[in-house]
């Protein structure tokens, strides 16, 4: 057993699909359709990423989210801000945190986790 994919919802299925296949270098598994698509790492293993058309509303502090690993976190928090992501407005974090908040272009939580913190 694995996983194989990690679905979020979404509003506009074609604008998440560029920011995602931007951020982490994928490619669409099939054509996107309008309400559906499975995002899947162009090269080599990996979990994929479906987007699904939802009107459900973001969750504030999701159950479920992704933690994107780096080395370099400020500067991929930077490359994802010019993608689209916004920092979310997050009061949970710790004193000395090794992860920044940021949002997707449909409002999904997600972190940038700094590898090399402590």
């Amino acid at each position: 057993m694995h996983i194989g994919s990690v679905v979020m919802g979404a509003s506009d299925v074609r604008r998440a699909a560029t920011f995602w296949k931007a951020a982490l270098g994928y490619v669409e598994r099939e054509p996107l359709t309008e309400d559906w698509v499975v995002l899947v790492p162009a090269e080599g293993p990996g979990p994929g990423v479906s987007l699904g058309l939802s009107d459900v509303p973001v969750q504030e502090v999701p159950r479920v989210h992704l933690d994107l690993y780096s080395e370099e976190q400020d500067a991929e928090v930077a490359r994802l801000l010019a993608l689209g992501a916004v920092r979310a407005d997050w009061k949970l974090y710790p004193a000395d945190p090794d992860f920044v908040v940021l949002a997707d272009t449909e409002g999904n939580r997600f972190c940038v986790i700094d590898t090399t913190h402590g």
